[in-house]
């Protein structure tokens, strides 16, 4: 059944208003740690409650215009963009565990890095690990294939950040499929295009939500390096049962793609109404 944004709107603890994850994503008579709460930061920095746990994705906690542009890329304004909907100290309380896709600074900077605790569970891909342990984190987990967390089933995924050698100067990325039962799947893509691996990880887990980084990053030469529109309407046809959650807009200097852009783009290819865009600061519920 199609949903609008509209039909999503609802108020939520603790936000002014919120999006609502379609009805099947919440199964009568679920406990509370089988919902799902997404609370989108800025960037593709969120909190996410899942599994009855709270974990933080990316953490990207620097504030407004201290971090320089990055280089060779279009409106070279200092980052952050945008400050933070709330204090950083107040993102990382009473977290669980924190899931890195990569170490971009965007994706992970130096007060992330001050404001969690040494002992905090870092998920991470195997590249990054020896560094998180160099910055004095004691409980580094390299995921290789999956993992586990307090019944939460985690399968990390591949990715490419970019194409051709653009691509390959970026580095490794991965994303991550949590799995719970009762629960739905959801996939937090990274920072990644349209590429094989993202739908071999559609095809494999079959996710009920997927989170994508969109934004179309780039610089001034080479393709974009996170999704454009083309890239999303593809997640959306290669995964008609998801719900697509589009983040990693409107922050740093390299995205040229704006919420409305997207929003604009999807409404023409006739999905926008299974695609999200939440503000910084906004909850998804369900």
């Amino acid at each position: 059944m199609a949903v609008t944004r509209r039909s999503f709107l609802q108020s939520t603890t603790g936000a002014a208003m919120g999006l609502a994850l379609p009805a099947r994503f919440a199964p009568q008579n679920a406990a509370p740690s089988d919902n799902v709460r997404i609370q989108l930061m800025r960037n593709a920095t969120c909190v996410i409650r899942y599994g009855g746990k709270t974990l933080l994705l990316d953490p990207f906690l620097s504030d407004v215009g201290v971090l320089p542009a990055f280089n060779n890329s279009p409106n070279p304004r200092p980052n952050p963009l945008v400050a933070l909907p709330i204090p950083a100290a107040q993102i990382v309380n009473g977290i669980d565990a924190v899931f890195i896709t990569h170490t971009h600074v965007d994706h992970w900077d130096p007060p992330a890095q001050m404001l969690l605790p040494k002992s905090s569970p870092l998920f991470v891909q195997p590249p990054n690990a020896a560094a998180m342990t160099r910055a004095g984190f004691t409980d580094v987990r390299a995921i290789d294939a999956t993992a586990s967390f307090d019944g939460i089933t985690i399968a990390r995924t591949g990715g490419q950040h970019g194409s051709g050698d653009t691509g390959r100067r970026m580095g490794a990325v991965s994303g991550y499929v949590l799995k719970r039962p009762g629960a739905p799947t959801v996939y937090l893509a990274g920072d990644t295009i349209w590429c094989p691996e993202v739908a071999d990880a559609i095809r494999t887990h079959r996710p009920d939500i997927i989170m994508v980084n969109a934004g179309a990053a780039q610089f001034l030469e080479g393709g974009p390096i996170t999704m454009d529109v083309p890239d999303v309407i593809k997640v959306c046809e290669a995964a008609p049962q998801a719900t697509v959650i589009a983040v990693h807009m409107e922050a740093v200097n390299h995205c040229v793609l704006t919420r409305e852009g997207l929003r604009a783009g999807l409404s023409a290819a006739s999905v926008k109404s299974k695609v999200l865009i939440p503000k910084d600061g906004e909850q998804i519920a369900g």
